[in-house]
């Protein structure tokens, strides 16, 4: 019985206070409880009846089932099964199992590198189901007047000198005057007892911080909820790249200042590991294509740009002075004049200033 359907039952609008429906509950009970209505529809009616009071309840109090979930243990797993937010792995869930209309919310954080070649991982908690027995109400019904309260759903409140002070709701029959008794299978609470689950869970690569990733309930096997999943991607940030809109990652990288010079070889850090660069004297930038982030999801990498920083002693070395004094003398041939056209250019540049002054 929808819940629509259990306002019309006892004739009230779907918007009637819980005061209202506890009064015509009652005023129909009064009418066609089998104690006191002999005709043969009674019973079936004040079954009706009941049931429709049960859902109401149900609808003010248990809107949705939900689930209680713990914090992630999500690891690195290299399992060939799994599934991503579009295309589900083949594990079936139970035959018969009515999925959750909400799905379970998760978190599940990685690291750039993760996100950019993708990766399967584990995720795990806990949750709680609606009881099957009670259908999440915690009792069942016996029919009947309450014992407690006499069918009236209220109890006298009485003063310290025994005066009576009003009535309280009965907690033997949630004020609804009927016979029930707490339910046996889940010991009144309503809710089945928490169960963990662990799946794996496949990340296409190119996701990025904040996308919402979907996992089908339905394709989970036994080991997962019985219900759908929303995960939502944290990427880590990173101690050496930053990542642009456009794919392109970012790396300024500190190198030493000599082998710059000397136009050494050295070792790049990638997305996809180290990658070996020549150096270049006059280059501080330099464009690694393909090496980046993915574009888009599942799409082509972007380029990986590396900006370097030339790094030198503070303090020079005795050692290191000698040297470089030798490296400048090579400079300058016969009578100091500079080997290097481009400052013989400058040096008769400043000499044809200088007479001019």
């Amino acid at each position: 019985m929808g819940t629509d359907h259990a306002f019309a039952e006892l004739g009230l609008a779907p918007d009637a206070t819980e005061r209202e429906v506890k009064a015509a509950w009652r005023r129909l009970a009064s009418q066609w409880h089998p104690d006191r209505n002999a005709s043969a529809g009674a019973s079936a009616r004040m079954q009706r009846i009941n049931q429709a009071f049960d859902e109401i309840r149900r609808a003010g109090f248990h809107a949705a089932a939900t689930a209680d979930v713990d914090t992630p243990g999500a690891t690195p797993d290299h399992a060939p099964d799994g599934f991503d937010d579009d295309q589900p792995g083949t594990a079936s869930g139970a035959a018969g199992t009515e999925r959750r209309r909400r799905p379970l919310r998760r978190k599940l954080r990685m690291t750039l590198e993760e996100a950019a070649a993708g990766c399967i991982k584990v995720v795990q908690g806990r949750f709680t189901d609606t009881c099957a027995a009670c259908a999440g109400a915690g009792h069942q019904v016996l029919g009947g007047n309450c014992a407690r309260c006499g069918g009236s759903g209220a109890m006298p409140k009485r003063a310290f000198f025994g005066w009576p002070t009003g009535a309280t709701e009965c907690e033997a029959c949630l004020g609804g005057g009927i016979a029930r008794q707490p339910c046996a299978a889940c010991s009144g609470r309503g809710k089945t007892a928490p169960r963990g689950y662990k799946i794996k869970v496949r990340i296409p690569h190119g996701v990025r911080d904040g996308d919402l990733l979907h996992v089908d309930g339905s394709r989970v096997g036994a080991e997962g909820p019985p219900a759908d999943l929303e995960i939502r991607v944290e990427v880590a940030e990173h101690a050496f790249f930053r990542l642009d809109d456009d794919g392109t990652i970012r790396c300024e990288m500190p190198v030493d200042g000599f082998a710059w010079i000397a136009n050494r070889q050295i070792q790049v850090p990638t997305l996809a590991g180290f990658h070996t660069l020549r150096l270049s004297r006059d280059r501080l930038t330099y464009r690694l294509e393909g090496e980046g982030f993915p574009v888009q999801r599942r799409g082509p990498r972007g380029d990986h740009l590396v900006t370097l920083v030339p790094i030198f002693p503070q303090q020079l070395s005795t050692d290191q002075q000698i040297l470089l004094d030798q490296l400048s003398a090579t400079g300058s041939g016969a009578g100091g004049e500079a080997l290097d056209e481009r400052l013989r250019a400058w040096n008769r540049g400043l000499r044809a200033w200088e007479r001019s002054l």
